[in-house]
């Protein structure tokens, strides 16, 4: 069976330059139509920063949105035409002021595939050293170190509920617990 949606038409409802938001008109796999409202997005990374002591670096950050503070992994936005290595380098120099020698990308996921295109594409980084933080302006976070067998325990208490660091955490366990293999 056929379940492919076909764009009829398009219209930018909202171009913030970071996000759109778009409503397109759809023939449905049964010939009626529909609307699609969804935002596109450039995508991101995250990135399970593992120290030699075995912790992680962990973030502790203000989301406007929800209007509340949460424990994160270290994590932000692809910049066009960016390679998704890089990006994630850049990311965890800038909010932790970490470097890392080894780079190893454990998979993409789509947080929220009902309303948008985004992409999370993790990444675990060892061989790690502090070089200093070069946050961006208005960006304001503090920075610490935490264990993942107790990181995974915020997960089941609900201090950890932000979902990128969720399924990081996740992956991190099965890689280092289970022997999962990054796919090729």
């Amino acid at each position: 069976m056929d379940l492919t949606e076909k764009q009829l038409d398009s219209q930018v409802m909202y171009n913030g330059g970071f996000i759109e938001v778009l409503k397109d008109n759809v023939l449905l796999p049964d010939g009626s139509t529909s609307t699609r409202e969804y935002i596109t997005h450039p995508g991101a990374v995250a990135v399970l920063a593992l120290l030699d002591n075995g912790n992680l670096v962990m973030e502790r950050q203000y989301r406007y949105p929800l209007h509340r503070e949460f424990i994160e992994l270290p994590a932000g936005k692809i910049d066009a035409g960016e390679d998704i290595l890089v990006t994630a380098q850049r990311e965890l120099l800038e909010e932790t002021g970490y470097a890392a020698s080894e780079w190893i990308h454990l998979t993409t996921a789509w947080p929220c595939i009902g309303y948008s295109d985004e992409c999370m594409e993790y990444f675990l980084a060892r061989g790690l050293k502090h070089v200093g933080d070069k946050l961006d302006d208005g960006e304001f976070l503090e920075v610490f170190e935490l264990s993942l067998v107790e990181a995974i325990e915020w997960v089941r208490l609900g201090k950890i509920n932000d979902s990128k660091t969720i399924v990081g955490l996740f992956w991190l366990d099965k890689v280092l617990n289970e022997g999962w293999a990054a796919p090729k």
